[in-house]
């Protein structure tokens, strides 16, 4: 589904369904030099599942026009003005990597209007090493295949994802990057996440409940990234779930089915 959003067009995969603003709304955010696709399985389950999908390419990136983000909270923003322009009243947001951080900062703003929060492979402050910055500028082929190296937990997993996964990982980034003559999205986004300091002010901001799906072999954001926020948020009485998946960085293609039953049955319970 293609709209206008800030007056640019925006690609949103439904899932092969319709939208219908009528149903309760999931919105899926992928991470840095990534698109909607790497959230194929969960997004059209849910969307065969009595859920209204909008899996969102960011601004620059794969089928969507307009400029790419430069910051969390210049997609946090934007994630906003998809809801406004669709009318979607109220919605769960689900982020991965640097989308788990706009999915937090565009929350905390949303107040009642966000009815979940899923963080997936997350971390705060998510820091990115300067020579891996460095490199996805200079040499963004040689830092691609770092990061996804580095994003599996084997590439012979028992699941057999691992060999396919770190090829179409490596594909999927390769044409992202394309996608954007104009701007190194790849750079782009390492820099906002390395720049975001309002996680723990957007956590304990949050209004509904919380569910860190954590790898634990994930060695770009590992569990302990993540402790900060989840010791924030009950501090600040949030409801908090916490899912260790036995896997890398990209849990959404490494064990899709145990991704998606975490994501499922936390969006599914009863209020």
């Amino acid at each position: 589904m293609y709209l206008q959003i800030n007056g640019a067009q925006t690609f949103c995969h439904t899932g092969g369904k319709p939208f219908d603003a009528g149903q309760p709304s999931v919105v899926f955010i992928h991470g840095a030099l990534c698109d909607h696709s790497v959230w194929a399985l969960q997004s059209r389950h849910l969307a065969h599942h009595g859920w209204n999908v909008l899996a969102v390419d960011l601004p620059g990136h794969s089928r969507s026009g307009g400029e790419a983000p430069a910051s969390v909270e210049q997609a946090a923003d934007f994630i906003i003005a998809l809801l406004d322009t669709l009318g979607v009243q109220r919605a769960a947001l689900v982020g991965h990597s640097w989308g788990s951080l706009i999915a937090l900062e565009a929350t905390a703003r949303l107040g009642t209007r966000a009815s979940h929060l899923v963080l997936v492979g997350t971390a705060f402050p998510m820091k990115v090493s300067p020579a891996l910055i460095e490199s996805s500028l200079n040499e963004p082929e040689k830092a691609l295949k770092m990061v996804n190296m580095f994003s599996r937990s084997s590439l012979a997993s028992p699941s057999g994802a691992g060999f396919w996964a770190y090829g179409a990982g490596l594909a999927l980034g390769r044409r992202v990057l394309r996608s954007n003559p104009r701007v190194n999205v790849f750079h782009r986004g390492f820099v906002a996440c390395d720049s975001y300091c309002g996680g723990e002010q957007a956590i304990a901001a949050i209004q509904c409940p919380v569910l860190f799906a954590l790898g634990a072999q994930d060695q770009m954001t590992p569990p302990k990234a993540a402790q900060g926020l989840i010791a924030t948020a009950r501090a600040a009485g949030k409801m908090v779930q916490v899912a260790h998946l036995p896997v890398g960085h990209n849990q959404m293609t490494e064990t899709p089915e145990e991704t998606l039953r975490a994501i499922g049955d936390f969006l599914n319970a009863p209020a």
